[in-house]
């Protein structure tokens, strides 16, 4: 379930970002024990890849900024494999810090552009 501050801060964000194929929505979620990202193109609303915690070849725990560090490198080679470089990022509602913050370097760091 949301709280009402993140569903505030989210209802703003998704007002202004906006997905499209040349430049597809990177959205973050996050929980206690994992974090989760979709790349998704809000015109078709369809989700091109994603990446989390929870998959198969992922061994360790997934609430910690290394979890998120290792996820956003992984969204951010599917997406190079895809032929997409450039997202918007979408960061759920959530600061800008810790684990998102986290993941958005990284994945910047592996050659995704926003």
């Amino acid at each position: 379930m949301l709280t009402k501050a993140r569903a505030k801060r989210h209802g703003r964000v998704r007002k202004k970002v906006f997905g499209t194929k040349e430049r597809p929505r990177l959205c973050v979620f996050r929980s206690d024990k994992h974090i989760y990202v979709q790349v998704i193109d809000d015109v078709l609303g369809v989700t091109l890849t994603s990446a989390s915690s929870i998959e198969k070849g992922f061994s360790m725990y997934g609430g910690n900024k290394e979890a998120a560090e290792k996820v956003g490198e992984a969204v951010a080679k599917r997406c190079l494999e895809k032929g997409i470089e450039k997202v918007v990022f979408d960061r759920g509602g959530y600061l800008y810090h810790g684990r998102v913050k986290a993941l958005a370097e990284k994945a910047r760091e592996n050659g995704l552009i926003f």
